[in-house]
């Protein structure tokens, strides 16, 4: 066997490996888009369900919207807010 051929051989496994190499990027980059999409429409499928199936709790929000909702719960005090409102009274006195 001569050198040439050596060599010509190693260049032609090179050859076959680099090629499956890329037929395995590419496979896998196309089961990633596939899982990408799937995921995608299943999101959007919870993100807007069908108007037969909406939970009790959201056609109640939604059966009139000119009533008025309910406080905001920041509004209302807090165990936290009542010691920090009196702490601060006790150091105005």
């Amino acid at each position: 066997m001569n050198v040439d051929d050596i060599v010509a051989e190693r260049i032609e496994q090179a050859r076959r490996k680099a090629a499956a190499r890329k037929r395995a990027r590419e496979e896998l980059a196309e089961a990633r888009r596939r899982g990408l999409a799937q995921r995608h429409a299943q999101k959007l499928r919870n993100l807007h369900p069908p108007t037969g199936n909406v939970p009790t709790s959201q056609q109640e929000q939604t059966a009139d919207p000119a009533e008025p909702t309910a406080p905001v719960a920041e509004a209302m005090p807090t165990q936290h807010t009542k010691a920090a409102q009196t702490s601060t009274d006790r150091r105005s006195q």
